[in-house]
């Protein structure tokens, strides 16, 4: 099945810092692309992989589970630790579940992370529909292109496949039971005008896990999508002065090797 035009995975070779993107459920690598350059640019090495299942038809998602999105992202992690010098993880959404998964998991190996609107729970009456639904009904209304900004749409799914989002409810407990081992400083970013993710995951999120070096950030301009909207630039700017404070002179902005 051809992938999506603009939902392609993207690779940037640069210098000794690596970060690892991850993009959200039924959304695309579309969605992080100008965040990934905007490092790549700054002579970081970036890899921003898609998910099994995902940029493609919404039918295909309907095969895969968590278990195959997250391995998509550990293999793109164990990549960077054996190509980087230093690692960090950032994600949207699902991916920002990813996120604080791959940071349960691997302890000091990974730097930091940031986070953007990350999902730490299905909410509403449906979720809890969803283990006998998905057998009944396909799938539902889609949750793309919730941005603020005119003229901006994200490539992702117009359908949500039920059977996959039955397993991200079960990804989300997963995660939210290993949150207590996250310890490294975390940047999390959040619009209180979210229509896909409410304002109380990231306050789950940031009760839970054990970091000390702790920033969040307001994201008033934008929702949901916000690494697409009004205050992606903040983002992109925040993400590069906590790579920069974190691994103090190994980001050369002509560090860069190669293109992606």
């Amino acid at each position: 099945m051809p992938v999506l035009p603009g939902a392609e995975p993207y690779r940037h070779e640069g210098g000794e810092v690596g970060v690892l993107l991850c993009h959200g459920f039924t959304g695309s690598p579309q969605s992080l692309r100008p965040w990934a350059e905007y490092l790549a640019v700054r002579g970081l090495t970036v890899s921003l992989p898609l998910l099994p299942g995902h940029g493609t038809r919404w039918e295909d998602m309907q095969l895969t589970t968590w278990h195959d999105w997250y391995a998509e992202v550990d293999r793109a992690l164990r990549e960077l630790l054996e190509r980087c010098e230093t690692v960090f993880v950032f994600g949207l959404s699902m991916g920002g579940a990813l996120t604080l998964r791959l940071a349960a998991q691997y302890g000091d190996s990974v730097k930091g992370i940031v986070l953007v609107n990350p999902g730490n729970k299905v909410h509403g009456l449906a979720a809890h529909a969803l283990p006998v639904a998905r057998h009944l009904v396909p799938s539902t209304k889609g949750i793309a292109s919730d941005i603020a900004k005119e003229g901006v749409t994200e490539v992702g799914y117009d359908r949500v496949p039920l059977h996959a989002a039955h397993s991200l409810r079960q990804f989300f407990r997963t995660v939210d039971a290993e949150l207590p081992q996250v310890t490294q400083p975390v940047v999390l970013l959040h619009s209180p005008q979210d229509h896909v993710v409410p304002p109380v995951d990231s306050a789950r999120i940031l009760s839970r896990i054990s970091s000390t070096d702790v920033k969040e950030i307001l994201l008033e301009q934008s929702y949901h999508v916000a690494t697409l909207d009004h205050d992606a630039e903040r983002i992109f700017d925040e993400s590069l002065a906590f790579v920069e404070r974190l691994a103090p002179g190994l980001v050369d902005e002509k560090g860069s090797r190669s293109g992606g």
